[in-house]
């Protein structure tokens, strides 16, 4: 899989975490512990959506690729792909969106 990409499937949403800051704005630098979990990811990939439960019709996701989002603190799956991680959440996972 080190080639590939995912696409994923129904409201599922594929999202790159931001590098967490290692230098204080003061030049000062943060060791690993102390760094906190960052919480904002760009969304790379979509699903469709989901069906609705009253007819065949597709919702569509919330956000689209591109979107910077509010990631909840724990859960989505941690995935590797050409040496960086992705994490796959589900669209109503997400908390926001950055505009």
């Amino acid at each position: 899989m080190s080639s590939r990409m995912i696409k994923p499937l129904f409201d599922r949403v594929l999202v790159r975490r931001f590098t967490p800051e290692t230098k204080t704005k003061g030049g000062i630098l943060i060791p690993d512990k102390a760094q906190g979990k960052v919480l904002e990811a760009e969304v790379v990939a979509t699903g469709p959506g989901t069906r609705s439960l009253h007819s065949d019709k597709v919702i569509p996701c919330s956000v689209k690729a591109g979107d910077n989002v509010l990631l909840p603190e724990y859960g989505g799956t941690k995935l590797e792909l050409q040496n960086e991680e992705y994490f796959i959440f589900r669209d109503g996972d997400i908390l926001g969106k950055f505009e």
